[in-house]
C-alpha cells in the first residue's frame, strides 16, 4: 500500500525529528504571531501555559493576575492544579505570594516548603518540584507564571528556569496587549457616545430651534397678511408667536444641560489627565499633567471646547508627533483659563499645515478645528512649532463665552436664501459637517422673508442664492443693511461678472460661493465673511481673472458670436436669428452653446439677466 503525500511528509518529519522539537517551535512561533493582534486574553494565557508545560515535560501550572495596590491576585488560567481558576487570595500567602514578594524567579524542589500554601498534602504536586516566575512589565508585576515537574523527586534545572521566564514574558506582552486594546476600546467607546451626544444636541438645536425660527416667519408672514378688523384672528397669532419664541428659549435651555460624556462628572483637569494616560499607552511618552493657579469651574461650553482642543492637539501628538515627552497644563487666571500641550516630537512645518485657511489641507483639518473652537468663544489659539524640536499649542479662552442667544449657539448664524428646497437642504447638511462654528437658523425662499429673518434672528452672514435677486430687483442689499449694517452677504452662485465683483464692497457682499463647491469650502467662506474677511473659490477667482478684461465674456466672442449674442439679447428665437444671418438653426444653437459655456450663463434667460446686470450695479437687484 502506497503512503498518501501528507502521510509520507509526516514521515519524513517524524524520522527528521523524532523528539518533535519542529512542532513545539512552530506552536511557539504561531503564538508570538497572535500577540500582536486583538485576541480573548484568557484563551491565549492558556495557550501560553500549555505551551510552556509541553516543552518543559510538564502536566499542571498557573498563570495569575497580580493587583500590588490591592495586595491580592487572581488565578486567571489553571491546568491541573486544583480547579482554582477564577478565585483571588492574598498576596500574603501561596507559590505566588512568594514569586511576588521575591520579585524574581523562585526554584523550589518540592512544593511542601511553600508557607501558607494552597495545595494539600494528599495531592500528587505535593512533592514536586515548581518554577515561579514573575510577569513583569516595565518596573511593575502584573503577574505570576508557575508550572509543577511531573514527578517527584525530578528537580529544575537553570536552563528550564530560563524557558520558563521566556514564557513568562510572552504572558506579559499578552497582558500588556490586551490593556492597551481595552484602553482603546474605552476610549472608541466614550467618543462614540461622546459624538452620539454632541449630534443629538446639534440635532436638537438646529432641527427644533430652526423649525421654530421658520414657524415664527411665517406667524410674522401671517399677522401683516391679516386684515386689520380681524383682532380675534390677530390675538391668537400673537398668542401663538409668544408660545414660540419661549419654546425656541426652552430648546436652548434644556440643550445647555447636556453636557459633553467626556466631562462627565469630572473637572478639566481630571479629563485631561485620562487623555494623557491614553497618550502613554499609545506610545510610551512620558506625560505630566501641570495646573497653576487656583483652580475654578468654567462654563460648561468653555469647558467642552477647552478638552476639545487638548484632545485634538493630543490627538495630533499620537499620529504624527513621535514624541517621547508630552506634557498638558491648565493654567487657571482671573478673567480666562488656559489649555497647553508641548511635545519634543519631530515639529512640522506650520505655515504650510496652515497658512491663512484660504485654502485649508484635509490634512490640517484638526488645526483648523482648533482654531475654530477657540475664536468660536472669542478665545486665542497659538501654535508653536519647529520641524525637529516639537510642537506647543496653547488656547487662552474666556471664563464666559460672549453673550449670545445662549452658550451653545454658534458664533455665526447663517439664514440660507434660495428659491430651491433641495438647495437649500443641501447647503444646511453640507455646514453641518463641514463646520461646526456656523448654526443655519432659518431657511428662506423669498426676498420678504429674508428681511423678515435678519430683523427677527440677527444672523452675522446671509448666504443669498443669485436666482433669487433675479426674481426680486427690489433692493435686497439696502434693506438689509438698514435692518443691520454689520450683516455680511455670500452671493451663490455659478460665475459672476466682474462688475458684480466691483460693486460687491459697496453692497455689503462678503463673497462668492460657486454651486459646484465642496461642503468645506462654503465653511470657510462663510466664517470669513463672519469675520469681516474675504474668501473666493479658486475655480471662480480664475473665471474672474480670465473674464477682468471682458465683462461677460464679449472679449473671447467671435465676429459671428458677437452678433448671435446680440440677437439673444433682443430676445430674438433660433429660428429668427437663423433667418437674419442666413445661417442654419443647427449652426445658431452652436454659437449660443459656446457663448453660454463663455458667460457662465446656464441658460439664455440668465445671459440676458446677466449682460442687463453690466449696466445695473449690484446693490440695486
Amino acid at each position: 500500500m502506497t503512503a498518501s503525500e501528507p502521510e509520507f511528509e509526516a514521515l519524513v518529519r517524524s524520522l527528521a525529528d523524532p523528539y518533535g522539537v519542529l512542532n513545539k517551535i512552530e506552536s511557539v512561533t504561531d503564538l508570538a504571531r497572535d500577540l500582536a493582534g486583538r485576541f480573548e486574553l484568557q484563551p491565549l494565557l492558556a495557550r501560553i501555559l500549555t505551551n510552556a508545560a509541553s516543552l518543559l515535560h510538564c502536566e499542571s501550572g498557573s498563570i495569575a493576575l497580580v493587583d500590588e495596590p490591592a495586595g491580592t491576585y487572581t488565578k486567571k488560567v489553571d491546568i491541573g492544579v486544583g480547579c482554582q481558576e477564577g478565585q483571588t487570595f492574598p498576596l500574603s500567602e501561596g507559590f505566588t505570594g512568594q514569586v511576588v514578594s521575591s520579585r524574581s524567579t523562585v526554584i523550589l524542589e518540592a512544593y511542601r516548603t511553600v508557607e501558607r500554601g494552597h495545595i494539600a498534602p494528599t495531592d500528587p504536586r505535593w512533592n514536586c518540584a515548581v518554577i515561579g516566575v514573575p510577569i513583569q512589565w516595565g518596573e511593575q508585576i502584573v503577574g505570576a507564571f508557575m508550572v509543577f515537574s511531573a514527578l517527584p523527586g525530578r528537580p529544575f534545572t537553570q536552563d528550564e528556569a530560563r524557558l520558563a521566564e521566556l514564557f513568562a514574558s510572552q504572558a506579559a506582552i499578552a497582558l500588556a496587549n490586551a490593556d492597551l486594546h481595552s484602553k482603546a476600546a474605552d476610549r472608541e467607546r466614550e467618543a462614540a457616545v461622546a459624538a452620539e451626544r454632541e449630534r443629538a444636541v446639534r440635532d436638537v438645536h438646529e432641527t427644533v430651534g430652526r423649525s421654530l425660527a421658520t414657524l415664527l416667519l411665517s406667524l410674522d408672514q401671517a399677522e401683516k397678511a391679516n386684515p386689520a378688523g380681524e383682532a380675534e384672528a390677530a390675538r391668537h397669532i400673537r398668542k401663538a408667536r409668544t408660545i414660540a419664541h419661549d419654546a425656541l428659549a426652552e430648546t436652548r435651555r434644556t440643550v445647555l444641560g447636556i453636557g459633553p460624556a467626556a466631562l462627565a462628572g469630572r473637572t478639566l483637569q481630571e479629563a485631561i489627565a485620562g487623555e494623557l494616560t491614553w497618550v502613554d499607552s499609545m506610545t510610551g511618552a512620558a506625560t505630566q499633567l501641570k495646573v497653576l493657579g487656583e483652580p475654578w469651574t468654567p462654563a460648561p461650553e468653555v469647558m467642552h471646547q477647552a478638552f476639545r482642543i487638548v484632545q485634538e492637539a493630543l490627538n495630533n501628538v499620537v499620529s504624527h508627533a513621535h514624541a517621547t515627552s508630552v506634557r498638558a497644563g491648565v493654567i487657571f487666571e482671573r478673567d480666562s483659563v488656559s489649555v497647553v500641550v508641548e511635545d519634543n516630537g519631530r515639529g512640522f512645518d506650520l505655515a504650510a499645515a496652515h497658512g491663512d485657511h484660504s485654502a485649508v489641507h484635509p490634512g490640517c483639518l484638526g488645526l483648523h478645528g482648533m482654531s475654530s473652537r477657540a475664536i468660536h468663544l472669542g478665545g486665542d489659539l497659538q501654535i508653536d512649532t519647529t520641524r525637529g524640536w516639537g510642537t506647543r499649542v496653547r488656547a487662552t479662552l474666556p471664563v464666559q463665552v460672549p453673550e449670545q442667544d445662549a452658550y451653545l449657539q454658534p458664533r455665526w448664524k447663517v439664514v440660507i436664501a434660495t428659491p430651491y428646497l433641495l438647495v437649500s437642504a443641501g447647503l444646511v447638511k453640507l455646514l453641518a459637517r463641514a463646520e461646526p462654528g456656523i448654526q443655519v437658523v432659518a431657511e428662506v425662499s423669498t426676498a420678504s422673508q429674508l428681511i423678515d429673518a435678519c430683523a427677527l434672528l440677527r444672523p452675522a452672514v446671509v448666504l443669498l442664492d443669485l436666482d433669487l435677486l433675479h426674481r426680486d430687483t427690489s433692493g435686497i442689499f439696502s434693506h438689509l443693511r438698514t435692518i443691520d449694517p454689520g450683516v455680511a452677504a455670500v452671493v451663490l452662485t455659478d460665475n459672476p461678472t466682474v462688475d458684480q465683483v466691483r460693486s460687491a464692497k459697496q453692497s455689503g457682499v462678503r463673497g462668492f460661493i460657486n454651486r459646484r463647491a465642496d461642503g468645506d469650502t462654503i465653511g470657510r467662506t462663510i466664517v470669513a465673511a463672519a469675520q469681516g474677511e474675504a474668501l473666493m473659490e479658486g475655480e471662480m477667482f480664475d473665471h474672474l481673472m480670465g473674464d477682468s478684461s471682458r465683462g461677460t465674456g464679449s472679449g473671447l466672442f467671435t465676429t459671428r458670436e458677437r452678433e448671435v449674442h446680440d440677437m439673444v439679447i433682443r430676445g430674438m428665437a433660433d429660428k429668427q436669428i437663423a433667418r437674419e444671418l442666413q445661417i442654419s438653426v443647427k449652426t445658431v444653437e452652436k454659437h449660443v452653446g459656446s457663448i453660454l459655456r463663455k458667460t457662465g450663463a446656464r441658460n439664455r434667460t440668465m445671459l440676458v439677466s446677466m449682460n442687463a446686470q453690466e449696466a445695473v450695479p449690484l446693490q440695486t437687484w
